[in-house]
């Protein structure tokens, strides 16, 4: 999810002025948004907390959205469905370029309201302020290209296809990359004619509303893109709603079962951006150097927190005593602490039963026979404002084998799990021998092995020499159960449309009666 990080090319990152302070922010307006303002829910619930992941406090308290509160913001993305899907793709594509100029001029602040609100270092949030631009600006581009097909047919006669948007699309997002997410999903459904209701995780609510207001002022039309906030009762909601058309989700592999079979109750297609337990296959002829920077980006990005990480590191024996000690030394030099401060390369984790659920994985690993070889306890800042953060040191474990559960199950934190092997079908052997597909990565300078390799790899995203780059432009998404349909480049278009045949008759009907 950068996990997502931009390409070379993108502009260099420079401090800005800090408008926002590690435990100074409060948050008491209403997250809830549709029909062009922010809402307070409309029946009295029990308000949920959300708190500051680097301090602990209690940061805002979340009003979950009830079947009153659903039944209007489909009501809402439903009316605005009308108009924006009658403009042209140049009249949509204008409204998306002017939302990403505006997230540009505004991207500190986001980005610090993403740290607030998830954790991670501010180093990596203002990427994915800019992941989320880029995307917008990219389906801007696509929206004028939407086109169908013609079919010239015996006789003067004719067929020609049209590409139409669904409907009333819903979002359900993840806490691991709150404010991308939203723009991955919206943005080539607004392209594509579409509206949109969208649900945070209730981990992380406070971004997406940003969005829908940047929207609205950007000129879309009062209740295109809508937010609502809740957990498993809202997102059941949604899903059953009859006027919703299509669900895309990201989170893991249990909650993606159930979206897909609520779904299916009005045969309504669904997007699965679900879990992944990622192999990492180094070779001997590497470049080490490069190989050490790959494996660190593909597990310590974002807390570890990132479902497509290559968490299954395979190391060619002959170069494994060299690479462990070059990965731990730089793992035990990663900075945590405030990920407000530009020093910081860590953060901390989203919650306190997510910490203490990874802290669990590296306890189980020591008692299956795994090594620690750094990291995986829990790290308690020197600054007292920090002290009741859920905050970690990154783990690298050794000795690992394929049956032990910190290399079967995703973690979904920062703990890599490194194991050696030695000729390379053993290793594709291992590496697919997961239910997962999300991604993959190679290290090798032989590139004909590197192709053959990545061929036989069972993944949907693949890395070689390289790591947890996802630029807008290339589709990202995962095989077996790691989900359905794909997120990002052109082909995400047939996921937020549909194709209609229309056959055109120059003579006369041929009639067998």
């Amino acid at each position: 999810m950068i996990r997502r990080f931009l390409p070379a090319s993108a502009p260099t990152l420079s401090a800005a002025v800090r408008c926002l302070s590690t435990g100074s922010v409060s948050i008491n307006v209403p997250l809830n948004y549709w029909a062009g303002q922010r809402r307070r829910s409309l029946e009295k619930r029990d308000k949920e907390k959300v708190y500051e992941p680097a301090t602990g406090r209690v940061l805002c308290h979340l009003e979950p959205c009830g079947k009153e509160e659903v039944s209007q913001a489909v009501e809402a993305a439903k009316s605005a469905f009308g108009p924006w899907s009658r403009m042209s793709g140049m009249e949509r594509a204008r409204i998306m370029i002017e939302a990403a100029h505006l997230i540009e001029s505004r991207r500190e602040e986001i980005a610090e309201m993403e740290v607030v609100n998830n954790g991670k270092s501010i180093t990596e949030a203002r990427l994915d302020v800019d992941s989320a631009r880029l995307c917008i600006e990219y389906y801007a581009g696509v929206a004028s290209t939407l086109a169908g097909q013609h079919v010239q047919l015996p006789g003067g006669s004719f067929a020609y296809t049209r590409r139409e948007p669904l409907g009333v699309c819903v979002g359900i997002g993840a806490w691991n990359y709150p404010f991308q997410i939203v723009a991955w999903k919206s943005a080539p459904a607004l392209a594509c004619g579409n509206s949109m209701v969208f649900k945070p995780s209730p981990v992380t609510p406070v971004t997406a509303v940003l969005l829908a207001e940047i929207y609205a002022k950007a000129g879309a039309p009062e209740g295109l893109f809508n937010v609502v906030q809740g957990g498993q009762e809202t997102g059941s909601l949604l899903c059953h709603h009859p006027d919703v058309a299509k669900v895309s989700f990201t989170g893991s592999v249990p909650t993606g079962q159930k979206i897909m079979e609520m779904a299916s109750k009005g045969i309504k297609p669904v997007t699965l951006e679900l879990g992944g337990k990622s192999p990492v296959i180094i070779f001997k002829d590497c470049d080490l150097e490069n190989a050490v920077r790959g494996a660190l980006m593909a597990n310590f990005l974002s807390q570890g927190q990132v479902c497509s990480n290559g968490t299954r590191v395979y190391v060619q024996k002959d170069i494994m005593a060299e690479f462990v000690k070059e990965v731990v030394r730089r793992t035990q030099a990663i900075t945590i602490g405030d990920p407000l401060l530009e020093s910081t390369r860590m953060g901390a984790l989203v919650s306190l039963p997510h910490l203490d659920k990874v802290l669990s994985f590296v306890e189980q690993a020591k008692k299956e026979g795994a090594k620690v070889l750094c990291g995986g306890e829990p790290f308690v800042p020197s600054d007292p404002k920090l002290r009741g953060g859920y905050y970690m040191t990154p783990c690298v474990l050794g000795d690992c084998t394929d049956e032990m559960t910190c290399v079967k199950e995703e973690i979904f934190g920062p703990v890599m799990s490194v194991l050696s092997f030695e000729t390379e079908q053993e290793v594709l052997q291992r590496a697919n021998n997961t239910t997962l597909g999300l991604a993959a990565g190679v290290f090798t300078r032989d590139v004909t092995r590197a192709h053959r390799v990545v061929e036989q790899l069972k993944a949907g995203s693949c890395f070689i020499n390289n790591y947890n780059i996802t630029p807008v432009e290339v589709p990202f998404g995962g095989f077996k159960m790691s989900g359905i349909g794909r997120e990002n480049g052109q082909v995400t278009i047939e996921f937020y449309s549909q194709l209609k045949t229309v056959f055109v008759e120059m003579g006369d009907v041929d009639s067998l009666f």
